[in-house]
Parts: structure tokens; sequence; C-alpha cells
């Protein structure tokens, strides 16, 4: 996507063909920079402290860090420990897990001496996948739109599209596009008028600091608003459609995704707006009906605890600045993930099309 006029995607091959460029996304929105990973172990730090995230961008860096560990030692021990420490990098996000899944068999089937080659092939295909997978969701997204606005009846033509967002989903979550989000760019750069809600996502403030980032440097209409204003606007009828991502989605339907987005679904849910998942195929968990059983990773009480941002002080110079929140004397409980039943939830938007939810949602996915 464009920033300041020029194309980026979260994540990319160095020229020296041995070492993986990232965004640096826990200095977005007031300091751009990016971070070179030379090893599995910068892989893992970069996912486990979140200068990259965002499910499917989750899998793509666990895949070029298992190519890191195999260009450094390329047996089969080296291959199991690189695996396993980058699947505790962080633990909700399904994609991550099937990405090592995929990459590893690969390098099952090969000769010690091709695994360096074959890990970066399959590390680039998946990058380049999850690109296709993404413009594929923006233009089913994309007609979903169009039945909404067209359902506002003829005088309301002209009025923007009013949608609402939860975290980031958009191509700071995936290598490029974005899930979530990927309508929405389709959309304006069709023409068409759009406004976002864009929920602020505490604690982290996904929304605020990356989503609101993403939207402003495509000249996108959009308000940043604090979590609980969604109820309030659904109510007020200022919203047209909620649209949110996942970072696992179980076998029927349940989506695991940023705490906040269960109580989005049900505000929606009570004021009849429809309430929509974007994802790839790869963020479902097959092996899970059970949405109890998808991990929910516990954070830092200090993401709670602490705010960071730019310091508007004469003697700042705009410099980052944290600031406490909470009494020295009170504790945090810093839940990363919810889950929102699949009965609240209108309908998925995969790279394969539309899925509705209900009874036999992994095999109506499947003849797609």
């Amino acid at each position: 996507m464009q920033i300041d006029g020029k194309h980026w995607t979260t994540i990319w091959l160095c020229d020296d063909g041995i070492s993986v460029g990232v965004i640096d996304q826990s200095k977005l929105p007031h300091q751009f920079s990016t971070k070179i990973l030379r090893s599995c172990n910068d892989a893992c730090k970069a996912i486990s402290n979140m200068v990259v995230r965002g499910a499917p961008l989750i899998g793509v860096t666990a895949a070029y860090g298992l190519m890191l560990a195999v260009q450094e030692d390329p047996s089969d021990k080296s291959i199991e420990e690189a695996s396993n420490q980058l699947f505790h990098s962080r633990p909700t996000a399904i994609n991550l897990a099937w990405a090592i899944e995929r990459v590893s068999k690969k390098l099952s089937l090969v000769d010690k001496s091709q695994r360096a080659y074959i890990a970066k092939k399959e590390a680039g295909l998946i990058a380049e996948e999850d690109i296709s997978i993404c413009k594929a969701i923006g233009h089913h997204g994309y007609q979903l739109f169009e039945e909404i606005a067209s359902s506002r009846g003829p005088e309301r033509v002209m009025e923007p599209l009013r949608v609402l967002t939860h975290c980031n989903a958009g191509w700071l979550a995936t290598v490029d596009w974005g899930t979530a989000l990927a309508p929405i760019y389709k959309w304006h750069r069709n023409g068409r008028k759009v406004h976002v809600w864009v929920d602020e996502t505490r604690p982290r403030n996904q929304g605020a600091s990356l989503t609101a980032f993403e939207l402003a440097s495509e000249g996108i209409p959009h308000k940043v608003v604090v979590d609980n204003a969604g109820g309030y606007l659904m109510q007020k009828g200022m919203v047209d459609i909620v649209i949110v991502g996942t970072d696992r989605t179980t076998s029927c339907g349940d989506v695991c995704n940023k705490i906040g987005t269960y109580l989005k679904a049900l505000a929606a849910k009570d004021n009849k707006i429809p309430f929509y998942v974007a994802l790839p195929y790869s963020s479902i968990d097959w092996s899970i009906k059970d949405s109890s059983l998808i991990p929910i990773e516990i954070r830092s009480e200090k993401e709670v605890a602490y705010i960071e941002g730019k310091s508007i002080s004469q003697n700042s110079k705009g410099n980052s600045s944290v600031v406490r929140l909470i009494p020295e004397e009170s504790q945090s409980y810093n839940p990363g993930f919810d889950i929102t039943p699949v009965r609240l939830v209108s309908g998925f938007i995969t790279e394969k099309g539309f899925v509705q939810p209900g009874g036999g949602f992994s095999e109506k996915l499947f003849s797609i």
C-alpha cells in the first residue's frame, strides 16, 4: 500500500537474499521505521514484541523465520527447535502454526542440501499467496458493500457507506491489502464514498495507531472513536456494516478476535446491523469445534497500566513519552482476545467467496 507516495509491503526478502525486512509496527503512527531480521530468534522477537502483528502476517513472518533457521542449520533437529520456538512466540493466531507446518512438511521431503532453497521458495510463495488472497477478499467484500449500499434506497445513493471496524485488519496485518479493510480500499479506489469508524482498540490501540494510519495514508475519510462508542453509533443509525478480521475461527464458525469484538457483535445483533468477518482460509482451525479450547493470550499488565504517545509539551519536541494511567496500588488483567459465537455472525468473507454461518460451516467453505 501507499506511504508518502511509495508502495510498501509489510515484509520482504532483502537484496542479499538471506535476511528479511519488516515495517516496525511498534513505532507507528508517529515514527515509520523498518527492521532487518537475520535469524530465527529475530523473527520470534518481532512476533512476540508485536513489531509484526496480525494473524496472516504472523504466519508469513514465521515462514521466513524458519527459512532463517534453515540457512544457519538445515538439520532435522534445528528445524524442530526453530519450529517450536516460533510456535510459542504467540499462541492465539492459528496462521502461525499453519505456516510452520506447511514449510516443515516441504523441508521433510528434500535432502538437507536443498532445504535452504526450499524454505526460501515456500516462504516467498506464502507471502505472494497472502497478497492474492487479500485481493480476493477485497473483491468479494466490494460486492457485499454494493448490496448494502443499494439496500439503503435511492435517496441515500450519494451518501458514504459507513463502516465500523475493530482492531487492525488492514494491510499492516497482512503482507498487503488486508482482510477487513481490503473491501474498503477497493471501494474507495473505485471512487465510491465511504466513512470508517475506527475503534481505538485498547489497550494497544491498534485501531487508533495502525488502522487510522493506513486510512490516512490512503486518504480515506475516518474518525477514531473510543471502544465503547460503537453501540451508541449503531443505536443512532450511524453504522451500515461492521466488519472485522479474525486470529482463529473454529470449524463451526466461532470467531476469536481482538478483545472487544464480542461486544461489537452483540451491539450489531441488537441493532440489526450486519456483522461480517473477513478471513483467509488459513485462519480457520479445522481441528477445533469447541471455542473454549482456543488458547487466549494473556498479555502484560503494563499494556493496561501505561500508555505511550507523542508528547505535546513545549519541551518534548514531539518525542514519544509513556504515562501511567492507573493507581500504583492497582493491578490489571489483560486478555488479548475474546470469542464471538457464530450465532452473532452475519457471514464470512473469504478468498473463495461468501460463507453463511450455521450448521455445516466447514463443509460450506470446502464446497466453494
